[in-house]
């Protein structure tokens, strides 16, 4: 069995039980739309107010909660880039978000983690540039765990499959 794989899913849905999801945060941390928003909706309102504690995060870092009402023990808050045209740093705030996941997972002791792909919805990161920070970083940080990356359509979950 292949110690990283590509589902197609919806991360605060999944079907089986993982140690920690990754939540697609913004800075202030404070609930929003996409993957945020399907993790907090999921997850139940506890989830936002552990959330607001920490004031918000820097960009390429990260914070953890309890999962709450998610099929998981820990959800890992990373805040990715805004995509703005390439020239602002955003290719080195995006390996740093993985590398912070990583570590954090790390620390937590997980035996699986389940990680969408940071920045590709509304911070309009180009998608195949972004999969392959995500599973370069992911995968030189060799974390002794299950790691699902959590593809939202079939179209990211191709190339995904593809970079594996």
């Amino acid at each position: 069995m292949e110690k990283i794989s590509v589902i197609k899913g919806d991360i605060a849905y999944l079907p089986f039980h993982v140690d920690a999801i990754v939540n697609a945060a913004n800075s202030a941390l404070v609930p929003g739309g996409g993957v945020d928003g399907a993790i907090n909706k999921k997850a139940g309102p506890d989830l936002g107010r552990a959330m607001l504690k920490f004031g918000g995060t820097p960009t390429g870092t990260v914070v953890y909660t309890p999962a709450f009402d998610l099929n998981a023990d820990y959800v890992i808050h990373a805040v990715g880039p805004r995509y703005q045209d390439g020239e602002h740093g955003e290719a080195e705030l995006l390996a740093t978000a993985y590398q912070s996941i990583m570590k954090l997972a790390q620390k937590l002791e997980v035996n699986s983690l389940a990680i969408p792909f940071l920045s590709t919805g509304v911070y309009g990161y180009p998608l195949e540039e972004a999969i392959n920070i995500a599973m370069e970083n992911v995968k030189k940080f060799n974390l002794d765990a299950r790691i699902y990356f959590v593809a939202f359509d079939e179209s990211t979950e191709k190339i995904a499959k593809k970079r594996l």
